[in-house]
């Protein structure tokens, strides 16, 4: 069931009482960096929970230290969360007390004329539950919890459960699961510029100090009738120029989610090109075997008055030359700030959702890889020569919201093949269906195979 607004719940607290932590309870997966370090989350992020039918907001810390630009922000972020949310979880620290911010934190809860349970968070021992009472005074419903320890979190989902109205019943038609979008890059390329020019709405934060986005950010975003998730990652770096272990895990999360996104989308900043980080982080999404595009933001600093379009062709040129290994993937110029081309992204993903139902007849695909092996023999290894007896396209995985097509080459022997000739084959199967967007899965099997599924060999 879609959960409506009326179901939607916000995290709310000072710095470092344990929100993400219960966040990650709640939701039933470690989405948000849990650290002891002040200010880690600073966006804010949103999954369905596991434990009811409702949606969690995790939020920054509220008037907590931190980068003074983004301060301001951070809360920014926390009170539209609370605007949208018919309930709001307020997080205290039972070790800490009852402290100045929390009572100016309870003070603005009572202005947003929302439904307010106080969770008093690290409870970890029936011993510590005297200390509940230090907050009484605040008014608020309260909630003995230890998110770190799991203990108490039944209790406060039944509480949520009664504090939330009743989902309206509706007739609920199954659509297609959500494409997931992972927006990744280097820090400070624009990737949660992009984001919010897509929703128009400042749900991530956007500033100029590399690494604002620490954690993996989940966004649900509807299209028309096509429905989304949008992933805003930290930005990637070089390992040795990690300034802290925050930013690590970050590194680590975002490299992750390469891996569980449907399809990725590489942003690269137009006023520098495509640099080294660049292309490893391109090599992480043609490891991965994912679908992708690549963005070339920040047009609107780099375009000229007159000329344009030649500017354009030079820029898409080089970019398409530094990721050539990344060749089957659209490249696209566009401007977060400005909103320029940013809809031709769903355009060139919707082709890309195209592509991936499409298929290669047997006979067209068998005749173009015999006229291949006949203009462009394989070399010969160890006085044996590859042979082609039978190709097909796979059926794919039917559990992926975006397929990747999969071709089975029944050959004399996979361990004849290099690298440069699949490449070859690719590119002639590629001449025939470009299959944009997306790429190919080409295994390898030896003809004589009957019982076990032998060698497969996979390029993209």
């Amino acid at each position: 069931m879609e959960t409506t607004r009326s179901r939607q719940v916000a995290i709310v607290g000072r710095p470092n009482v344990g929100k993400s932590a219960l966040f990650n309870r709640l939701v039933g997966r470690q989405i948000a960096i849990v650290h002891d370090q002040p200010g880690i989350t600073r966006d804010r992020i949103s999954a369905p929970s596991r434990r009811g039918d409702f949606m969690v907001w995790d939020t920054g810390g509220i008037g907590g230290a931190g980068e003074s630009e983004l301060v301001r922000e951070v809360r920014q972020a926390a009170d539209e969360a609370m605007h949208e949310a018919a309930l709001i979880l307020f997080v205290v620290d039972a070790q800490q007390g009852l402290t100045p911010i929390d009572d100016e934190l309870a003070r603005r809860l009572r202005r947003f004329q929302r439904t307010v349970l106080l969770v008093v968070n690290k409870i970890d021992h029936p011993k510590h539950e005297p200390l509940e009472a230090d907050f009484q005074r605040l008014g608020f419903e309260a909630v003995s919890i230890s998110a770190a320890h799991g203990r108490g979190i039944d209790s406060l989902v039944r509480a949520i459960e009664q504090a939330l109205p009743q989902p309206a019943v509706a007739d609920q038609t199954p659509g297609d699961a959500p494409l997931s979008l992972a927006i990744v890059g280097r820090p400070n390329v624009g990737k949660s510029s992009l984001i919010n020019a897509i929703l128009s709405d400042r749900r991530t934060i956007v500033s100029h100090l590399p690494g604002t986005t620490r954690d993996a950010v989940d966004i649900a975003y509807r299209r028309g009738s096509d429905a989304f998730v949008l992933i805003d990652t930290a930005g990637i770096r070089p390992r040795g120029k990690h300034a802290s272990s925050v930013e690590v895990f970050s590194v680590i999360r975002s490299e992750r989610t390469i891996r569980r996104a449907d399809m990725c989308v590489l942003v690269i900043d137009a006023t520098s090109g495509v640099t080294a980080q660049d292309k490893k982080i391109a090599a992480l999404m043609q490891k991965a075997h994912k679908p992708s595009l690549v963005v070339v933001n920040k047009w609107d600093l780099v375009k000229p008055a007159r000329h344009a379009s030649e500017i354009l062709a030079q820029l898409l040129g080089e970019t398409r030359a530094r990721l050539f290994f990344l060749s089957f993937a659209p490249v696209l110029v566009a401007s977060a700030l400005t909103g320029e081309n940013v809809d031709r992204i769903f355009r060139a993903i919707a082709k890309i959702r195209r592509a991936s139902r499409e298929r290669l007849g047997t006979g067209v695909l068998n005749r173009l890889l015999r006229e291949a092996f006949a203009a462009n023999p394989p070399p010969m290894v160890a006085n044996q020569r590859l042979k082609l007896f039978y190709a097909t396209q796979a059926r794919g995985e039917t559990d992926k919201t975006l397929p990747t097509p999969e071709f089975a080459l029944f050959v004399n022997n996979p361990q004849l093949l290099g690298e440069t000739y699949a490449r070859y084959l690719e590119a002639q199967i590629r001449a025939v269906k470009p299959f944009d967007g997306l790429p190919l899965m080409l295994n390898f099997r030896p003809r004589s195979e009957t019982r076990s599924p032998g060698r497969d060999r996979g390029t993209q």
